[in-house]
């Protein structure tokens, strides 16, 4: 029978702030968000990795934090909705969502817009065929994937535009 009083260190850094909290070694990274320290702008969808909804980055990269035990990403920096424009400024793509009409409900939005970021920094944007396989992962039951790869198309031409004003 397991010990449910149980607990391990658990220290991260969570959208800029350190985190540390004694955990049970089974709470994952959602419910560490979510449920002990209300950021609620990851969303709990299918709690099996299969709708991207939970989507955060950690050290930069894209996961599914419904499938992560948050004790297993010992000092990791994790960046959640929340943490995405700190200085009160939108970033690039949450403007985007909203300029393409990227959503409808909004319940996949906060889970779309980080992966969509990630997608940019891991250079998978050359095609809108390129951008609908790495986005698969996240999934709009409204439909609202037009205006979800139009916005990812904005802030590619964006940051080409603005790389071509800073070499000239």
């Amino acid at each position: 029978m397991t010990d449910v009083s149980v607990t391990s260190p658990c220290h991260l850094r969570i959208n800029g702030k350190s985190c540390s909290a004694d955990l049970p070694p089974s709470v994952t990274l959602l419910d560490l968000l979510r449920e002990r320290l209300d950021l609620t702008g990851t969303k709990k969808g299918c709690d099996h990795g299969q709708c991207g909804a939970c989507t955060v980055l950690v050290d930069g990269k894209r996961v599914k934090s419904c499938l992560i035990l948050a004790v297993s990403i010992p000092n990791a920096e994790v960046t959640t909705i929340e943490g995405l424009a700190p200085d009160g400024h939108l970033h690039p793509m949450q403007q985007a969502f909203i300029d393409r009409d990227a959503f409808q409900c909004g319940y996949c939005t906060p889970g779309q817009i980080m992966s969509a970021v990630a997608l940019l920094e891991e250079g998978h944007v050359r095609t809108r065929e390129e951008i609908r396989e790495f986005m698969s992962g996240n999934l709009c039951r409204c439909g609202a994937y037009n205006g979800i790869i139009e916005a990812i198309e904005q802030v590619v031409a964006q940051r080409q535009q603005d790389r071509a004003g800073e070499a000239a």
